[in-house]
């Protein structure tokens, strides 16, 4: 019997997985799938889905579930829970992993898709989570993964004004539930990669400067940082930061006077912009 089925008493555990369709989504997916947990996959992109789905039955999964579900529009984790009891299909663990950012500016963006991206990666992690905690505290055990960045810890870039402040959020609100959940069995943790290797920089058009601005040994792959994830949020840890360096930046950050961080994060952008 695989550990995630003896935590149950015999019934495997069931992970609800958002922006499951690539990165690292798709590689919690499968090394949870490799554990023995069911897991509930949900993203837009029905086909990518598939491929993953397929990945986690071939691993194990005892159950796998689909639900192509676009989390920006309006009541769309509302939704996702009404399906998720029309499947009976109980979280045991929440991954909030979809998102992505916009590098076109503040003022370029219309309002329509600041809202989107707010909905997407501020609103759905808190609404699930408010919607699928009281069940795993009745339960006695949960774990949810918020995956925030480590631009969480820096200074906003200016044309990707929003995506470091929701990031931040995340942090800090991981912060406070797991505070709130201690004694119950329920596991709340920030994970905050830095650059890793998924198609994230291919969505916002930006794959060719960070492939010329950052050199290999600066880059994780999606399976490093999500093993560290999953460690640390077992763990019971506020915040994980996977990676030497990426765990320098955010302790510097912490001690970094404001003016010098702003000066720091201007300076890199200019330099993307040159290359």
């Amino acid at each position: 019997m695989s550990e995630a089925a003896e935590r149950a008493g015999g019934r495997p555990k069931v992970a609800l997985i958002t922006g499951a369709s690539a990165g690292i989504g798709a590689a919690f997916a499968t090394l949870l799938a490799s554990q023995g947990w069911s897991v509930i996959l949900t993203a837009r992109r029905e086909i990518q889905l598939e491929f993953v789905a397929s990945e986690c039955r071939r691993l194990g999964a005892p159950k796998v579930w689909k639900i192509p579900l676009d989390l920006s529009l309006p009541k769309a984790p509302e939704a996702l829970a009404l399906a998720l009891i029309a499947e009976r299909a109980i979280p045991d663990a929440l991954i909030n992993n979809a998102g992505y950012s916009r590098t076109d500016g503040f003022l370029s963006s219309a309002p329509e898709a600041h809202d989107a991206m707010l909905r997407l990666m501020l609103q759905a992690p808190v609404t699930l989570s408010r919607l699928l905690a009281p069940a795993m505290v009745e339960r006695g055990y949960g774990r949810i993964v918020n995956v925030a960045s480590l631009a969480g810890f820096l200074p906003a870039t200016g044309g990707d004004t929003l995506y470091g402040p929701i990031k931040s959020f995340l942090i800090r609100a991981s912060r406070g539930l797991n505070l709130e959940l201690q004694g119950t069995g329920v596991h709340v943790s920030a994970l905050c990669p830095g650059y890793t290797l998924t198609e994230f920089h291919d969505a916002n058009g930006s794959r060719d400067q960070v492939s010329r601005a950052y050199p290999d040994w600066m880059w994780m792959t999606a399976e490093a940082v999500v093993a560290a994830g999953w460690r640390g949020v077992e763990a019971n840890r506020l915040v994980v930061v996977p990676g030497l360096l990426n765990k320098t930046v955010a302790a510097v950050s912490a001690v970094l006077p404001e003016p010098l961080a702003m000066a720091m994060v201007k300076s890199q952008a200019r330099r993307l912009k040159r290359l």
